[in-house]
């Protein structure tokens, strides 16, 4: 194949994103006669079948699925071209949403988002909290340009996103400063039968908790499990129990909550990343916010 045309490997792209033939003409206000007619000239042109029909859907073959991954990139990069241009057309702020997952610790995305403030062009940031698979659709309808997160997207997500690493953090036992003192000569083992202020079952940071207590063997005392990462440290601030939080943002912690560091979870981590549509990072705001947390927050 020496050449590719274009509007055929859009309304190809279209078909495989809407799930059928009908209501990817509907999307392009075009007739399905003339999409399926573009169909069969790209698969001409690419010398293989792109989808097998299945009773009344269409599935991708092999070569299809290779087609359309190639294909979404080709205008996901395209949507993000002409985003970039609209902002720089427009001379005044631009706008940068970001996606915050709501077990994040507000103390770390508040780190992470601060170089956004700093940057000499006008920027005016939007911020959502939410669950990660909601986050992730508002990114893959391009409703968002970031996702700042502890974890990955993996494989099995449908949505195609670049994880961008940023760094990595321990983790400390802390509490109100009177039962800090109180726990801190005698740690770890002075945790034993204190009543504990988790994060839920569904976070990275409880999982590496957990991980930390098998390893004291001793029956953890969970008097609370908290989604909501700001809540669990206002109780942890009013004498209520034990939490885990990331170790990068202690001094912002005893700051802001009275929260005094018992001791580090040895062995324990969390890792941060930034979640975007773009394999290379190229937004300005993303790029500030990748090099600040590497040169400064984490010290990688």
């Amino acid at each position: 194949m020496n050449w590719l045309n274009y509007h055929h490997l859009l309304y190809f792209w279209t078909v495989a994103k809407e799930g059928s033939i009908s209501r990817a003409a509907a999307s392009l206000h075009l007739s399905q006669p003339t999409i399926s007619g573009q169909l069969r000239q790209l698969e001409k042109s690419v010398g293989s079948k792109l989808y097998e029909r299945h009773g009344r859907s269409l599935r991708l073959t092999e070569v299809g699925q290779v087609v359309f991954e190639y294909s979404d990139e080709i205008f996901s990069t395209g949507r993000e071209l002409m985003e970039r241009l609209r902002g720089t057309q427009q001379g005044g702020s631009q706008t940068f949403t970001v996606g915050i997952p709501d077990f994040l610790p507000k103390q770390v995305a508040f780190r992470l988002l601060e170089p956004v403030f700093r940057m000499p062009q006008k920027v005016s940031l939007v911020c959502h909290e939410g669950k990660l698979t909601d986050l992730l659709a508002e990114l893959a309808m391009h409703r968002a340009d970031l996702i700042l997160s502890d974890s990955t997207v993996g494989s099995q997500v449908s949505v195609k996103a670049y994880n961008h690493a940023l760094g990595e953090s321990g983790v400390s036992w802390v509490a109100s400063r009177e039962l800090a003192e109180i726990l801190r000569p005698g740690y770890p083992n002075s945790l034993k039968g204190q009543p504990l202020l988790l994060p839920t079952q569904n976070t990275v940071l409880r999982r590496s908790v957990e991980m930390w207590l098998e390893r004291q063997d001793f029956d953890p005392n969970v008097s609370a499990e908290i989604e909501d990462s700001a809540l669990l440290k206002l109780l942890a601030a009013e004498g209520l129990g034990v939490a885990p939080v990331a170790s990068i943002v202690l001094r912002d912690l005893q700051e802001r909550y009275g929260l005094h560091s018992i001791g580090s979870l040895e062995g324990a981590s969390m890792q941060f990343y930034a979640i975007s549509v773009e394999r290379r990072v190229t937004h300005p705001a993303v790029k500030a916010i990748s090099e600040a947390a590497r040169s400064q927050l984490f010290r990688i």
